[in-house]
């Protein structure tokens, strides 16, 4: 029983639950059972909340029988740890915030308590979300459910790894360059970054304020739906947040797509691409077609800046955003005889190689006699790739392209070499550039490895992302298939 509980999407969990065929409870309960058994291997969690959870899905089993429920009431979700939350640690995946209770939820974990959601646990992710394998985490790297030799992607890679091994049927985790599309195609299941301001940033630990996104993570497009419903609105705590109306998600899930153009950016066919990858986004514009949609070819031309772009304007924003980590507030202290050699110790010793590489590009980028010849040059060569978007979607209604250039690759394959490492996410970042909805979706397998497909939409249109990519899921069974480990008795 447990493992077909966990094997539920979250429309058939409400169902039974609602049906009072099973409780929240019994639901928790399997999802705990399964997170004990694969925990070991996996590591998708960093602290996990099992008296919490509990104590949660008593609260929906009541309200269950009061019948009150909500579509998110007693369904088991994992918080990224980057999410500030009052009853559990929030550490950013960094020894400098090891401990660290937030004294107030992010905006969006305070929504999913309104709607009586079960928070099985923090999941891993790379310190402060930087990173694409989920490897940079002070706590341990996080491994792929489909191949324990390999990465989930990152920096969401704990949320992704949660939910493809059954471990929590829904997952928040927040994009920044691709952390949560990258992740989620590495690991076979539903990914969405969604428009930024769209959803509040307000509770969300910092790395580059003006890429930063939450989204949520599921197993089919419906279940994003239904967890992106319950997030998205204005919020007056963050002056990001954009005051625009929030539309019923699942009833975009219309499975129709007859007409609908397509562009397919000649930008997106990189060296170095897996010709396996390429082969199986072939044929899901194929399939795309099959369905009526047309596949328009369209231009993004500034794309090839977008990478060299993002890693200006990103650690700049760092630089600025981890100055705040001082030993003095909050998180690790070490004690100096001066001040100055406090900050230094506790900042030496806090934060992670890969931390300490951005925030010393960012600071660079931003030091007098560079700051116009390098972040101010970034941010004009950004409105360009903005530009661009903006005069492709004068002609087509979504953007299709790869969502990484490779499967999972294997633990370790990149640590040494940032750069091969950086390119994971040539594929997402363009739309964090440009503040885009996407959305990734499996489309195939390679060396019995996932294989995802990204759709990029207009700002505040996740819908039609939505709409397109349910029409997908729905002609094809890629979303269907699971991690032998997650299925095994």
């Amino acid at each position: 029983m447990t493992s077909e509980l966990v094997r539920l999407t979250v429309a058939q969990a409400r169902r039974l639950l609602d049906r009072r065929e099973v409780s929240a409870i019994e639901l928790l309960e399997a999802h705990l059972a399964q997170i004990e058994r694969l925990e070991p291997r996996i590591h998708a969690f960093i602290t996990l909340t099992p008296d919490l959870a509990r104590r949660q899905a008593q609260a929906a089993d009541a309200r269950i029988a009061r019948g009150e429920a909500t579509l998110l009431t007693g369904i088991p979700i994992a918080l990224k740890d980057n999410l500030c939350t009052v009853d559990a640690p929030t550490t950013a995946g960094s020894r400098i915030l090891q401990g660290f209770v937030s004294p107030y939820d992010a905006t969006v974990v305070a929504r999913l308590r309104e709607h009586d959601a079960v928070f099985v646990g923090k999941t891993n992710t790379d310190e402060f979300a930087m990173g694409s394998s989920t490897e940079n985490s002070a706590f341990g790297s996080t491994r792929n459910p489909w191949d324990l030799d390999r990465v989930p992607g990152g920096s969401s890679g704990g949320s992704a790894a949660a939910v493809a091994a059954g471990e929590a049927m829904l997952a928040l985790g927040s994009d920044t360059g691709g952390s949560i599309r990258q992740p989620a195609g590495f690991c076979g299941i539903v990914g969405l970054k969604p428009t930024y301001g769209r959803v509040s940033r307000y509770g969300l630990i910092a790395f580059a304020s003006s890429l930063d996104q939450i989204g949520p993570f599921g197993r089919t497009v419906e279940d994003i739906a239904i967890l992106l419903q319950a997030i998205a609105g204005h919020d007056p705590a963050d002056s990001t947040s954009v005051p625009v109306a929030v539309p019923d998600y699942r009833a975009a899930l219309t499975g129709d797509i007859r007409g609908l153009r397509i562009g397919i950016p000649a930008e997106y066919r990189v060296g170095g691409m897996d010709p396996a990858v390429e082969e199986a986004i072939e044929q899901a514009l194929v399939t795309l077609q099959e369905l009526g949609a047309e596949l328009v070819p369209i231009s993004l031309p500034h794309t090839e800046y977008a990478l060299a772009t993002y890693y200006i304007i990103a650690p700049s924003e760092a630089s600025a955003n981890l100055a705040r980590y001082d030993g003095i507030k909050y998180g690790l202290s070490l004690p100096g005889e001066t001040l100055l050699e406090r900050y230094l110790r506790t900042r030496g010793e806090g934060f992670g190689p890969e931390v300490k590489r951005r925030i010393m590009l960012g600071t660079y980028a931003l030091s007098a006699g560079y700051y116009d010849a390098y972040y101010v040059k970034a941010q004009k060569v950004r409105t360009l790739i903005k530009r661009d978007f903006d005069e492709a979607f004068a002609r087509v209604d979504v953007i299709a392209a790869p969502t990484s250039p490779t499967v999972a690759f294997r633990l370790g394959e990149r640590t040494a070499d940032p750069l091969q490492m950086y390119l994971s996410d040539v594929f997402t970042i363009p739309a964090n550039m440009a503040g885009l909805p996407a959305i990734a979706v499996p489309c195939g397998f390679v060396h019995d490895l996932p294989v995802s497909l990204q759709f990029m939409g207009r700002p505040f249109d996740e819908a039609t992302l939505l709409r397109v990519a349910h029409a997908y899921e729905r002609a094809t069974s890629w979303h269907t298939r699971w991690p032998k480990l997650a299925v095994e008795v």
